[in-house]
């Protein structure tokens, strides 16, 4: 058996610098406030704390396949894998900009010594009067030659309240549902799909349930006729954790869910016993509700501590190929 750790994690406003010539004068104007005082120095600091997060998962191995949301541009990325040498990883990009108004892109970063990428990625902004966080599709051969599909989400977030903007991540969802449909017309049903992201609702929200098709039964992904997912986040939800804490109440926003083709016990990819975490680590946390500590910005002086991370927690998943 090959193992495969897949990382997915929200690293929380991973932006350039000022006078960086990789932003846009539009994404210039608009952040301008926002990210007074993100400077050179600020930036170094916040990816060596993601990095040396990243370099403990996969007991210290780090992830072979990591996506990520809430990312400027490749610049910021390309500066992440060099603090991950240590890892002695050959990582590579994909990354796909987008119009969102604050800038932040879904990415991926792998290990092209252990996949192959074609070249292609598809990629859909969904749209909210104008457009917003996208669904980013990639494809990677392993070594043995075997495809996994991986969509990278980042759903439109509860700010401006829950129900208000509910309607927003249930068009996601809809365009998630048609788009694995649409992978499994063309390259067949038992096609491995890996759904990971940033959803800003739960597995039980409707927007994942009913539109998404998502549900925690093995059995009705694994034989059903519809495009189900299996979502791999229940248990960690009934065990009342969260990659997620807001007034002191865990949310399990970021998930891992899986297709028909992982679902299945027979086929060449298969989940491991221990398939799902959280990724925690000393210090990533505090209070007695295993809160992120926030690294925050400078502009910001009520969240920015330089001791942080994120105001999310990593989530992985052990897959293995036969």
């Amino acid at each position: 058996m090959t193992k495969h750790y897949l990382t997915w994690w929200n690293i929380e406003n991973l932006f350039d610098t000022c006078n960086s010539s990789h932003r846009p004068d539009w994404l210039a104007k608009t952040l301008k406030k926002e990210l007074k005082n993100w400077d050179d120095k600020i930036l170094d600091k916040k990816l060596t704390n993601i990095s040396s997060i990243i370099c403990k998962i996969n007991n210290c191995k780090g992830p072979d396949i990591i996506g990520v949301c809430e990312v400027e541009n490749r610049n910021v990325l390309e500066k992440l894998i060099k603090k991950l040498s240590c890892l002695q990883r050959n990582y590579k990009i994909i990354h796909h900009n987008t119009d969102d108004k604050r800038g932040i892109d879904v990415a991926f970063i792998y290990d092209a010594a252990k996949y192959t990428h074609k070249g292609k990625i598809f990629s859909l902004e969904i749209m909210k009067r104008n457009a917003t966080r996208d669904i980013l599709q990639i494809e990677l051969f392993t070594k043995k030659g075997n495809k996994l599909t991986i969509l990278g989400n980042h759903w439109p977030s509860r700010s401006g309240g829950q129900y208000k903007t509910e309607p927003y991540r249930i068009m996601a969802a809809e365009t998630l549902s048609y788009w694995i449909s649409r992978v499994q017309e063309i390259s067949g049903d038992k096609t491995p799909i890996i759904v990971m992201g940033d959803f800003n609702d739960e597995p039980f929200s409707r927007s994942l349930t009913d539109y998404a098709l998502s549900c925690e039964n093995r059995n009705k992904v694994s034989y059903g006729k519809n495009p189900y997912l299996f979502n791999l986040c229940y248990e960690a939800v009934g065990q009342r954790k969260g990659s997620f804490i807001f007034n002191s109440t865990p949310f399990m926003f970021d998930q891992i869910l899986v297709s028909k083709g992982l679902a299945q016990k027979s086929n060449v990819f298969q989940l491991d016993t221990k398939a799902f975490c959280i990724e925690t680590f000393n210090g990533m946390t505090k209070g007695r509700y295993n809160t992120p500590v926030r690294f925050g910005r400078p502009s910001n002086k009520n969240t920015f501590n330089p001791a942080g991370f994120s105001d999310h927690l990593p989530v992985s998943v052990i897959i293995n190929e036969k």
